[in-house]
């Protein structure tokens, strides 16, 4: 069992939280475009509240201890790993508690080659524990704007997890924070007559568009993602946890063992 003593130094020492690879630069402009309700940064969230930049800035401060100073412009951004450590808490027990009565849960990411193997190992744990794993619009192509114009990619699901994989690309996945995937795979699923999921895990995209249609969604965001930690506090996201969602993928293997034994899901 990894104690919580335990994942706090680790991390620090990974630097999933503490001293994070994030720019204050890069934070910051996704806090003006998020204002400015730029697409990309809102990411399937239509936001409820009328934010100003001083707002997100202090929000983030609160759900991820960053700087609370907008006159900070520089240097790394910061996670406070007890704010880590608490929201992998609750979403431990949201993941829980769905898994206890057998429910219907969508894990996807659009980090597939940093947060694969997390959600996958999730998948596989909720998935003996009785939950439907779903896996709708496999293989179904999407057309998603980006700054290189249109671009097709497939839904594809691996281990239980879907991702977005661009034709031709060696590498399974692709990087997104695009809602469309989700849609997609919410839509097909109600084409069919469900399930439709109890729970979305996932990143990006794939929360913020879930909660934003009324389906519970948890899920993993670092201070540049600003739009999770709104819709967690305007009530549409259920869980945000502020990590760095970009070090080394086995740098998340004790999140893993510490969220399947919080959620009474090891096995």
């Amino acid at each position: 069992m990894l104690s919580t003593g335990a994942l706090r130094a680790h991390l620090l020492a990974s630097r999933l939280a503490g001293d994070v690879a994030t720019s204050r630069e890069a934070s910051l402009r996704s806090y003006r475009a998020f204002v400015a309700r730029d697409p990309r940064v809102t990411i399937g969230l239509d936001p409820q509240w009328s934010w100003s930049v001083r707002d997100i800035v202090a929000l983030m401060a609160e759900k991820c201890g960053v700087s609370g100073d907008p006159d900070d412009v520089t240097g790394t951004d910061v996670i406070d790993p007890e704010r880590t450590l608490c929201r992998l808490g609750a979403f431990a027990e949201r993941l829980g508690a769905v898994a206890a009565r057998g429910g219907s849960v969508l894990f996807g990411t659009g980090h597939p080659h940093r947060l694969l193997g997390f959600y996958a190992d999730l998948a596989d744990a909720v998935s003996a524990a009785g939950c439907s794993v779903l896996t709708p619009a496999q293989g179904r192509c999407i057309d998603i704007t980006t700054r290189f114009g249109v671009r097709t990619y497939g839904l594809e699901y691996v281990r239980g997890v879907a991702l977005l994989h661009e034709a031709g690309a060696r590498e399974a996945g692709t990087h997104s924070h695009s809602p469309l995937p989700v849609r997609v795979a919410l839509q097909a699923a109600a084409a069919v007559g469900g399930p439709l999921p109890d729970l979305v895990v996932g990143d990006h995209g794939w929360v913020c568009g879930a909660g934003q249609l009324g389906i519970e969604a948890i899920g993993l965001a670092d201070t540049d993602d600003p739009a999770l930690f709104v819709g967690e506090v305007e009530g549409q996201v259920s869980v945000a946890v502020p990590l760095d969602d970009a070090v080394r993928a086995d740098f998340y293997r004790p999140l893993t063992r510490y969220v399947l034994n919080r959620a009474c899901l090891s096995q």
